[in-house]
Parts: structure tokens; C-alpha cells; sequence
């Protein structure tokens, strides 16, 4: 079975998801795994090796730690599905492992957020999260000694569901999972969107091909990532989805850490966790040094201004780190308010969105697969509503506002 078609002589599809990341790959696992569904689905894809993709230049985190009740059922379905991918996802006998490491998220907070993170915590509870526990000053001195709790009012961790694991894996899980059920792939890129005007909503028609000509379609998925804009221009939307850069710093540290260290998120934004027997480590950057871009070049400058400093104000064995390598990868940033968008174009009804997850992409890619497949075959939402992620909320002026950005 060749990994990817080139040239397909296909000209027509039911269903063409345009992107064939985490998210267009989950979508069409769940399209195809469907027992009922027999449509035609075609995942188109311009660079089958990944290279550049957001998929496999993350950080690979899974967390129910959020504000938005969406969120919070989001993270918990993602959990339980990544406990089950070696079976659900098992083509010809062979189990991915996506080297699951259920080390759990440690969010601190100062004074000044402890009724946030409190709150938080309250919506968690509500939405039957139990493994996640508010932890005062002295507990937090209890449980990880190497913590420095100078400036910290309260902490929240995650126990259990929550933790990190190998991001390219599951890419190719899905991937290759969905082709063994009939999911073509193709090796091309959109560069141009057909709209029949006459018809009601302007319905989308076809897409072009860079190389491969023109591809009729009844449903497009818009699940082209940090590009996802750019796509959406073709067809004369405005969507608010640009490609922000996030970097990835690789350290040691010479004094051992123990316990094993959650993913833990300072009251300034910097985040850490345990990489073999090292770390990684980063920060979003401040909004006048986050312009939209395209290279994978690193800012080290980031680092030794930012991060290193609240990273060894935190955790006193880290005024000794060694940085030891660091990689770039893009975020499709929602510049409105960082949450999904998702479901029907509000006008043109064979329009899908799977975009702008800022960050939470690859975690949310199993509840989002499941949600836009049953928004396809069943005619909306039956297992998460996600309803309030649609695209409509941006001309009602109704953001989603999620206080537990990492």
C-alpha cells in the first residue's frame, strides 16, 4: 500500500478534506469507520512527509484543565481515546504506541489568579473531571520539593487523564487506520475553490489542484491548519485563522529532578516538562513579537530573555540548564479568541470548518474527528455539542474567552 497518491486520476469525491494533519486524518478515521458510510472520502495533502506540519513539531500535550465546558469534555474523550489507540487505531496486526505518559498538568497561580484557577477548578469538578486537585503552598512543597513558591498563591494538577505523548505517531495511526478503510490520500495542494452561485448558499463545486486538475466534490473540510485561512480566501471568506510561530527549547539540567515533574505552567506563561532525561520548555510570546509568519527559524533571544529567567525563578536547579536544542512549528492561531472553529458555514451548507485551535490541535483532534463526522453523516452534534464554536459567533460578536491558555 503506497503511503500517498500523486496525480490521482480522480476527478470527483464526496467528501474532499483538504489537509491531512491530525485533525483531516481524525476526520476521516471517524468518517470511515463509520459502519454505515459509503460515500467516497479524499484527504488532500501538499507534503505527506509532515516536514513542516504543526502535528509533529508540538509538544504534545493532552489536559482536561480548561475553562469552557466544550473544552473540558474535549480533553476528556481525547484521554480516553489515546488509552485506546493501540486497539481502535490496529491496521494488519500492528498496535501504535503513542507512549502515553500520564504525568499530568500543574497550573500555578499567583495571588492575583487564585480565583481564576479556583473557578476553573469549580468547572472541572462540574463537568465530572475527578482527577484534578487544588493544591495550597505547603502541599505544593509537599509533593515536589524542587518547586520554588515564591509569588504562588495556589496550584491545580491533573492525577490522572492528562499528560503528554508522541504527536506524529497518532498522525500516522490515523492515517494509516483511515486508509486501510478506503480514505484516499492525495499528494496536492488547493489552489483554487469552485462556488456555484446559482445555486442557494453558493455552494462549493470543486477545488483545484496545483498538479492534479480539477476535483468535484459534494462536502469540503476546511482542515488545512495554520493555512486554513489562506484556503478559506480562496472561496471569498474571511476567516480569522493565521499561522503563529511557537518554539520548543530542549535543556538539561545537571541537578536531578524528583519526583517526576508534571507539564508545569508558571504564573507567567512558561511551561516545562520532562523529555527523556531532559526537558522542554516555552512560552507564547508577547502579542508585539507574535506577527504571522512562515519559517521555522528559532528565537533564542526568547529564551535567554524570557524563558531561562522564569524557568530558574521557579525551579532553582534550572539556574544551571544547558540548552541543548530548540525547533520552531505553527500554531493556526484563531486571532479572535483561541478556540476552535468548527461546524457549517452559516452560508454555504457543504462548507466545513476544523480550524483555529491555537495550540490544541492535536489533543483535541479525536473529539473534533468524532464531532465533524457526526455533523456530517447524522446532520449534527450527538456525542459533544459544539455548537458554540461556529463560525456564526464571530458576526454575533459572542467569543469564546478560555482563561486556561498555555
Amino acid at each position: 500500500m503506497s503511503d500517498q497518491v500523486p496525480n490521482s486520476p480522480v476527478n470527483s469525491t464526496d467528501i474532499a478534506i483538504v489537509g491531512g494533519g491530525v485533525i483531516g486524518s481524525a476526520i476521516a478515521y471517524f468518517l470511515a469507520s463509520d459502519p454505515g458510510f459509503s460515500d467516497r472520502v479524499t484527504v488532500i495533502e501538499r507534503d505527506p512527509t509532515y516536514a513542516r506540519a504543526s502535528t509533529p513539531l508540538s509538544a504534545g500535550g493532552i489536559r482536561q484543565q480548561f475553562s469552557t465546558p466544550e473544552n473540558i469534555a474535549i480533553g476528556q474523550f481525547g484521554a480516553a481515546f489515546l488509552k485506546r489507540v493501540p486497539d481502535l487505531l490496529e491496521v494488519e496486526g500492528e498496535r501504535p504506541d503513542i507512549h502515553f505518559v500520564e504525568g499530568g498538568y500543574l497550573f500555578l497561580a499567583s495571588e492575583a489568579g487564585r480565583a481564576i484557577l479556583e473557578r476553573n477548578h469549580a468547572t472541572q469538578r462540574a463537568q465530572g473531571v475527578e482527577g484534578t486537585v487544588l493544591l495550597e503552598p505547603d502541599e505544593l512543597a509537599r509533593r515536589f520539593p524542587w518547586l520554588s513558591l515564591d509569588g504562588l498563591a495556589l496550584g491545580c494538577l491533573g492525577v490522572r487523564d492528562e499528560g503528554w505523548f508522541d504527536p506524529f505517531t497518532l498522525l500516522q495511526a490515523f492515517k494509516r487506520k483511515a486508509r486501510s478503510l478506503g480514505v484516499t490520500y492525495l499528494k496536492d495542494e488547493v489552489v483554487g475553490i469552485e462556488r456555484d452561485s446559482g445555486r442557494e448558499g453558493g455552494r462549493i463545486t470543486a477545488v483545484t489542484l496545483r498538479e492534479g486538475g480539477r476535483l468535484a466534490c459534494g462536502t469540503m473540510v476546511n482542515a488545512a491548519g495554520a493555512q486554513a485561512g489562506r484556503l478559506a480566501a480562496l472561496a471569498g471568506i474571511a476567516l480569522p485563522v493565521a499561522p503563529k510561530k511557537r518554539f520548543v527549547y530542549v535543556f538539561d539540567c545537571r541537578t536531578p529532578i524528583a519526583p517526576l515533574a508534571p507539564l508545569t505552567i508558571d504564573p507567567s506563561g512558561v511551561y516545562f516538562r520532562p523529555e527523556g532525561k531532559g526537558f522542554i520548555g516555552g512560552v507564547s510570546p508577547p502579542e508585539d513579537r507574535d506577527p504571522d509568519s512562515d519559517d521555522l527559524e528559532v528565537e533564542y533571544d526568547l529564551f535567554e530573555e524570557v524563558v531561562w529567567p522564569a524557568l530558574a525563578a521557579r525551579v532553582p536547579a534550572f539556574e544551571a540548564i544547558k540548552l541543548t536544542g530548540a525547533w520552531a512549528g505553527h500554531y493556526d492561531y484563531n486571532i479572535v479568541d483561541q478556540n476552535g472553529i468548527v461546524g457549517r458555514h452559516p452560508e454555504i451548507a457543504n462548507l466545513i470548518f476544523a480550524n483555529g485551535f491555537s495550540g490544541h490541535g492535536l489533543q483535541q483532534s479525536p473529539a473534533v474527528g468524532r464531532a465533524v463526522a457526526e455533523l456530517i453523516l447524522q446532520g449534527g452534534y450527538r456525542s459533544i455539542d459544539l455548537t458554540r464554536f461556529g463560525y456564526e459567533r464571530f458576526a454575533r460578536d459572542e467569543p469564546i474567552l478560555e482563561l486556561n491558555v498555555v
